[in-house]
């Protein structure tokens, strides 16, 4: 039930072991993640960056020729290309992913599906589909996978209308880069769009609640972040957390509780997610959920029901799509009877896609001076890198930690263009337990960032 990443990567391992498997999606295959979620938002992003990477063109002695009437030449972003361009690249991963799914003979059913509370006595429980042609369907289950996502949170007193005041679902609604765009929340999907806009053109407020943007993100990583917003002109308003948003004709109003309003043409409501589980049928199956409405489960996404398994974000373990995808895997490993090993969050990597961009893996620079891991901590900045050099990248560092005892590396933090690609190397390195010698004594092409990665495993040895 529900073909996002956990979905459909579960649904692709157990046609792999040879089971039958039927996937029941309401939306388009992807589910959001694909649809309204991580692919369009990061596909935005690019967009953005691009725009980000010509703030050193001078430096790099790359200048534009002036157009007619003075126009300077300066790059621009066409907001309707640009979601055009988003939403359809949206559709066509979304269509690979059929196309995949049916290549491997799997049935896709269109609609919404809701779990049967008995079992019967062969041990299968029924699955009812409301078809999306208005039909209904019984299919019959001897293993269920609930993987039906989240949808964005709605604030009583800021109701999206679609228009002005948007979801992150409803941002590429939006044919113009907005005038003046308020986002509520600095958490990670807030501090994307945030930067996202603000580079492509548009007058940003980012109100946060906290002392910081991204407040649980490494410290220094977050700082770093909030002094990139801030040079590029938007305006932070720290420690203020919106009361009401009002939409005022062509514009919104933004209402801060201690009183303040802010007036703008748009507002992103961007305060996290909720579960979608309800009215799917799964207390009266014997699913346990948490007060927040997400879906309990082991480190094999076991379900307290018989045979009913559950990944993504709808469990609230990590709200990333690739453990919704290892959820899925494993839930299925474990259900036909495969090799498999339990969820391990401490070797989940995970990144925000800002501009820099801040990957971290492993245990946090926190844990570490709290006591709680006895580890050794070491920061190189990248612009002291020779390519970081000769590409004008000037903001950004690379963290390592290790343990002290052993020499083991236990996490990492990386803030630079592309850091999603280069934290790759500590990410083994932290799942397979190698220590920094190991990390140091494998050749890195020169120059390169990654070589950063490797002066900083130097710099931990136990001499």
């Amino acid at each position: 039930m529900g073909g996002g990443p956990g979905g459909y990567e579960a649904a692709l391992v157990a046609s792999q072991l040879g089971a039958r498997v039927q996937v029941v999606e309401r939306q388009g295959m992807g589910g959001s993640a694909v649809l309204t979620d991580v692919v369009p938002s990061k596909t935005l992003i690019a967009t953005a960056e691009w725009l980000t990477v010509t703030e050193q063109a001078g430096e790099l002695g790359i200048g534009a020729d002036g157009g007619p009437d003075g126009d300077p030449g300066a790059l621009r972003a066409d907001m309707d290309i640009v979601d055009q361009r988003v939403m359809r690249l949206a559709q066509k991963q979304s269509k690979d992913i059929r196309a995949r799914l049916e290549k491997e003979g799997i049935e896709i059913v269109a609609g919404t599906g809701r779990v049967g509370p008995t079992i019967s006595a062969e041990g299968t429980r029924l699955v009812h589909v409301e078809l999306a042609d208005g039909g209904e369907r019984e299919l019959v289950a001897e293993i269920i996978l609930v993987a039906t996502g989240a949808t964005p949170r709605v604030l009583p007193t800021a109701r999206p209308d679609g228009e002005r005041i948007l979801t992150w679902a409803q941002m590429y609604n939006l044919t113009q880069i907005p005038e003046h765009l308020v986002v509520v929340g600095s958490g990670v999907t807030g501090a994307e769009f945030a930067g996202a806009y603000n580079a492509l053109g548009a007058r940003v407020t980012l109100v946060s609640s906290r002392d910081r943007v991204l407040p649980g993100e490494d410290e220094n990583a977050a700082e770093l972040i909030e002094g990139v917003f801030r040079r590029r002109g938007m305006t932070v308003l720290s420690r203020s957390r919106a009361a009401a948003v009002r939409r005022t004709g062509d514009g919104v109003e933004v209402e801060l509780a201690d009183g303040r309003v802010v007036e703008a043409s748009h507002c992103l409501v961007a305060v996290g997610g909720v579960p979608a589980t309800a009215s799917l049928g799964l207390e009266e199956a014997g699913v346990e959920l948490s007060e927040s409405g997400h879906i309990k489960v082991d480190r094999v996404s076991r379900t307290r029901a018989f045979r009913i398994y559950a990944a993504g974000d709808c469990t609230g373990v990590l709200p990333l799509a690739s453990v919704a995808a290892m959820q899925g895997r494993i839930a299925m490993w474990h259900a036909l009877g495969d090799a498999v090993a339990p969820l391990d969050l401490s070797t989940v990597a995970a990144n925000i896609f800002t501009a820099p961009e801040i990957a971290t893996i492993g245990v946090t620079q926190k844990q570490i001076e709290s006591g709680e891991v006895d580890g050794a901590i070491t920061r190189l900045p990248v612009a002291r890198n020779p390519r970081a050099k000769m590409l004008g990248i000037k903001e950004g560092f690379i963290k390592l930690f290790s343990e002290r005892s052993s020499g083991v590396v236990i996490g990492g933090v990386i803030v630079a263009p592309r850091a999603s690609e280069l934290i790759y190397p500590i990410t083994i390195a932290v799942a397979h337990r190698l220590t920094v010698d190991q990390l140091a004594n494998v050749f890195t092409i020169y120059p390169s960032l990654t070589g950063s990665i490797s002066e900083a495993a130097r710099t931990l040895h136990l001499a």
